[in-house]
């Protein structure tokens, strides 16, 4: 047993014995600053028309759907729809209490207008007109223009979080002359909290001990089928202070859906991990838990994670994100799922 499973035993006892509703609504702080996440946050990349169109109407219901469950964490980006996420979020909160939510959103690619552009932005994954060209900029000029740009598309003064977004390829420029310039925002009190947001562990690992960043928002990397975050990440995030957020717990669809044919990791399953979800469902199963609400609740059992986002293009899947994470677990399936042998540890 590791250093940090008792006081993830601890939590999960205090969560059974509570409110299920609890688990979406309290407001948990964001490493040491006055940021926080509710349990269940909002990922907006699908109201961003992400693979497929959303109307207006469709994404202003999902959103009011999560508001009326308790979601106050809103997440976005300008690559998300070339900046169509953060309009849309932005329309919604307009006449909401800027105290009553919290939103994220990221800095790294700037939207540059582009007149002789045609046909649609499908191939960067999201269904709108390809009026702009996305440009990497994690240089401190680019982030403060970036993040300028967000907020008159969002029409806010400011945002809770700013996350650096797949500075993979731009690490050493990303710690060099992006993180300053966050840091600097930080004290200056235009952003409460900062962080970096990626799908992978080294380079947000270099953030947590190198840097005094807030918030990691890890994507894919602490799921039912990659623990590869518990590696290193969650533990110095854990020894550090240093919040994280879940995101990709289904690894892009699979742990929400096995079968064959699904994807993992956006792209098709490999036939042997396609086994290891559905022998997952088959233990969630036997528990009458769906494994979705298993994959969604897993993360939260780490004591360095805050939240879990989930993307969210529909007011059905908002009702059902909120069912899922409030769904009561019993500890027998964790158990199970622990001495399985299905890669699985929680």
């Amino acid at each position: 047993m590791s250093a940090d499973e008792p006081a993830a035993e601890e939590r999960a006892a205090d969560e059974r014995s509570a409110d299920p509703t609890r688990l979406i609504c309290p407001r948990v702080p964001l490493g040491r600053t006055t940021a926080w996440t509710t349990r269940l946050a909002f990922g907006a990349a699908g109201i961003g028309n992400l693979y497929s169109a959303v109307t207006d109407e469709d994404a202003h219901r999902t959103l009011a759907t999560a508001w009326d469950r308790g979601i106050r964490s809103f997440d976005t980006a300008p690559h998300y729809g070339l900046g169509l996420s953060e309009r849309r979020l932005g329309a919604f909160l307009r006449d909401r209490p800027r105290d009553t939510y919290t939103v994220s959103t990221k800095i790294g690619r700037l939207l540059v207008p582009d007149a002789d552009a045609t046909g649609d932005d499908l191939a960067n994954g999201f269904a709108v007109p390809a009026t702009h060209r996305r440009v990497w900029d994690f240089g401190a000029d680019g982030i403060r223009r970036g993040l300028e740009a967000s907020l008159e598309r969002l029409g806010l003064d400011r945002v809770d979080i700013v996350y650096l977004h797949d500075p993979d390829d731009h690490a050493d420029q990303a710690l060099r002359e992006a993180y300053p310039a966050l840091e600097r925002l930080r004290t200056e009190g235009v952003v409460r909290a900062i962080g970096v947001g990626m799908n992978q562990t080294a380079v947000p690992t270099r953030f947590v001990t190198e840097t005094d960043i807030d918030v990691v928002l890890l994507a894919g990397r602490y799921t039912l089928l990659d623990r590869s975050g518990l590696a290193e990440l969650l533990p110095a995030a854990h020894r550090r202070g240093v919040s994280v957020v879940a995101g990709g717990v289904f690894n892009s669809g699979l742990l929400a859906d096995p079968r064959p044919g699904a994807t993992y990791d956006y792209a098709a399953a490999p036939p042997e991990t396609v086994a290891r979800a559905l022998r997952l469902w088959e233990i969630c199963e036997r528990h009458g838990v769906p494994l979705r609400a298993a994959a969604a609740r897993f993360p939260l059992r780490h004591p360095a994670v805050a939240g879990v986002l989930l993307g969210l293009r529909s007011a059905a899947e908002a009702t059902d994100a909120a069912d899922m994470l409030a769904r009561e677990i019993p500890e027998a399936l964790w158990d199970e799922l622990r001495t399985s042998g299905s890669g699985a540890n929680p």
